[in-house]
């Protein structure tokens, strides 16, 4: 949606409203785009980024007790003298 500036005045709040739900509102000057009015993307707290974060050291942790260790994974490759079969 275009609007000029002349007609923003009067109509600011609405237009905020309609790109905090996703449309696109572009503001003009001498029909030329000026200004696009885009929602503010609230970036996560400290807190949040912490929980993230273990929850993926928690998820990499099940993962690894979960199977072989990579150091152990080409084992079958190779005799009990350790030179390849």
């Amino acid at each position: 949606m275009r609007v000029s500036m002349t007609e923003a005045k009067g109509q600011l709040t609405e237009l905020v409203r309609r790109a905090e739900a996703g449309d696109e509102v572009i503001l003009t000057r001498h029909d030329h785009a000026a200004v696009r009015l885009v929602p503010v993307e609230i970036s996560p707290d400290r807190t949040s980024r912490r929980a993230l974060l273990e929850s993926v050291r928690a998820s990499a942790a099940a993962k690894a007790a979960a199977g072989p260790s990579a150091s152990r994974s080409q084992d079958f490759l190779y005799g009990d003298d350790g030179l390849p079969k």
